[in-house]
């Protein structure tokens, strides 16, 4: 019965945890994400410019940029984050690296 609750729990629309490697590989998550962003841009431009004509409708087309920018933003965050992650990791490797052989050089 635990495990049947387990599977239900782990069923979303997008994927949260991601390994570096494959963070680094085009997903439905990045295809959610252009789909969405361009939406949201979209949206945002047509709101703004209803909003001074038409209120109702501009702050309908506001609304929906809205949700398209917080689909946008579920969708591709954990795969950026994935990736910031191991790039730090990455770059702290790189400096201490750096600082042993500057020190090397200045003894």
């Amino acid at each position: 019965m635990k495990v049947l609750a387990d599977e239900e729990a782990d069923v979303s629309w997008f994927r949260r945890e991601w390994t570096p490697e494959e963070a680094n590989k085009w997903t439905r998550e990045d295809s959610c994400a252009i789909v969405f962003s361009s939406l949201t841009y979209i949206l945002i431009t047509i709101g703004v410019g209803m909003s001074l004509l038409v209120p109702f409708w501009g702050l309908l087309c506001l609304t929906a940029a809205a949700l398209c920018g917080w689909i946008m933003f579920r969708s591709i965050d954990p795969k950026l984050r994935t990736l910031s992650d191991e790039y730090e990791l990455k770059q702290k490797e790189y400096l201490k690296e750096l600082d042993r052989i500057m020190k090397w050089e200045k003894d």
